[in-house]
């Protein structure tokens, strides 16, 4: 079995377009997407476009739970970039392509299970929202071990902090270049994987992230996209915050 994860697209298409290109090279046929294709971004209709073509399953993010009902909870920015992002969607003259478009955000799953993987946004315990960090095997230890706790699959694959890596139940964070080859080997311990994002990621690495499973093997995989275009859309458009745009060269 060979697939690739993606996940935290935040309407960045230059990033996506990107991965999505690579994942070819790589004859990967299978994608799944584990949520947040709009938000911060300028590409949301594109970008869920894409998305609904090319993954075998998109599940819901909070961005994604946002645009689609409200956001709660957010900071100033995101949620700026949440209603106009709902605004763009709304605004397509083509009304099958917008309900399209809706239908798939309103429709989007919390959980997938593959066999003995499981597939959320956030957390095993709460998909959508709850952040693992991977400061909390030091600050917030029972926060992880809770979550260990409730997984009924040996792995988990999350997104929403954008930062890579794999959790263990020691517990321990092990970030992508900490690893032989950026490849992790699932074994017997129950694991919570971090795929990182693919538009907005923030481990100081400002290339899109994503990883391709194969068997038992993660692979990391970090891309140059064009950030220039990526940024100056954001900047460009006065609808979203400039920060949504510069950040993306620093992988913040």
């Amino acid at each position: 079995m060979k697939f690739a994860i993606i996940s935290d697209i935040h309407s960045n298409l230059e990033a996506l377009r990107a991965v999505l290109g690579d994942i070819e090279k790589r004859s990967v046929e299978r994608i799944v997407c584990l949520g947040d294709v709009v938000g911060y971004g300028a590409d949301p209709a594109a970008c869920v476009d894409l998305v609904m073509q090319r993954t075998v399953v998109s599940l819901c993010g909070n961005h994604d739970h946002a645009v689609f009902y409200e956001p709660t909870n957010f900071n100033a920015a995101a949620e700026k970039a949440s209603y106009w992002s709902r605004q763009a969607l709304d605004e397509d003259s083509n009304t099958p392509q917008r309900n399209q478009r809706w239908r798939f955000l309103g429709g989007l799953p919390v959980r997938y299970t593959v066999g003995d993987m499981l597939f959320v946004h956030g957390s095993p315990r709460k998909p959508i929202n709850e952040y693992l960090f991977p400061d909390d095997v030091y600050t917030n230890p029972q926060k992880l071990l809770s979550n260990f706790e409730r997984m009924d699959k040996t792995t988990c694959f999350v997104g929403h902090t954008h930062v890579p890596g794999v959790f263990v139940d020691d517990p321990y964070f092990e970030p992508p270049y900490e690893m032989d080859g950026h490849k992790y080997t699932i074994g017997e311990e129950k694991t919570i994987i971090n795929v990182g994002s693919v538009g907005q990621p923030r481990d100081r690495d400002p290339r899109a992230s994503y990883v391709v499973v194969e068997d038992d093997t993660i692979e990391f995989i970090r891309l140059e996209y064009d950030i220039d275009t990526a940024a100056k859309k954001i900047i460009d458009n006065p609808n979203l915050d400039d920060f949504l745009g510069t950040r993306l060269y620093e992988g913040r």
